[in-house]
């Protein structure tokens, strides 16, 4: 196996850790969204509208450290071809 096989093996090790590892807590984090939004739309139905609105946004912020991990392991893989 010479370096450049070597290279390759590493970033592809290096993709999969970064998605895993990536997509671990914004994952955990959606879900406390989620959860704590249904507990409060139930507790105050009136204010659904507002809260789902927040929901919304905040889920979206939260996605986007899974796309930077994502671009992050694409980046591994396409440059190291």
């Amino acid at each position: 196996m010479d370096g450049s096989e070597f290279a390759k093996a590493a970033a592809f090790i290096g993709a999969a850790l970064a998605m895993g590892l990536g997509c671990l807590s914004p994952a955990y984090g959606q879900g406390l969204i989620g959860s704590t939004a249904c507990k409060y739309i139930g507790k105050y139905p009136e204010s659904a509208d507002k809260i789902r609105m927040t929901m919304l946004l905040s889920m979206g912020i939260v996605e986007s450290s899974a796309v930077y991990a994502l671009v992050i392991a694409m980046m591994l893989i396409l440059l190291n071809q």
